[in-house]
């Protein structure tokens, strides 16, 4: 799979692209012009990213990845850093930015998140991704 790339200009986020609850976010979140684009990578599709992300050992079902400025952000750390580039445009970006502005605002409710995707899963019958898998 080809991606345009990997500059200071491009924010990576890399999500599950099966969870509901993790495409409703990425289908929402918008960052800045300023920033530079945005560019979503489902971490169900075999993809260079990912494949640093794992080298990394990073659990991609354990927290979404982001890339920016060639630095990897996991997790809580990820969703923070979303909200501080994010555009304040629209309801969705207004309360992402009331929940997850602080470090510990985010420490806090990601593990909420975390725990609503997988009972979204399993609900829907949707097996993890397990990019660790491989290298146990």
């Amino acid at each position: 799979m080809h991606y345009p790339t990997q500059n200071s200009h491009v924010v990576w986020l890399v999500y599950d692209g099966e969870c509901p609850v993790c495409k409703t976010y990425c289908k929402y979140i918008r960052i800045r012009e300023a920033v530079g684009e945005l560019h979503l990578v489902d971490a169900r599709l075999p993809s260079t990213l990912l494949d640093e992300i794992t080298d990394a050992g990073l659990d991609i079902d354990q927290g979404m990845v982001v890339k920016f400025n060639n630095a990897m952000y996991y997790g809580p750390d990820a969703i923070h850093l979303l909200t501080l580039l994010s555009s304040p445009s629209g309801i969705f970006n207004r309360i992402n930015f009331y929940l997850f502005r602080t470090k510990l605002g985010a420490k806090i409710l990601y593990p909420v998140c975390k725990l609503i995707r997988n009972l979204a899963l399993k609900i829907l019958g949707i097996e993890y991704i397990e990019n660790l898998k491989s290298i146990k």
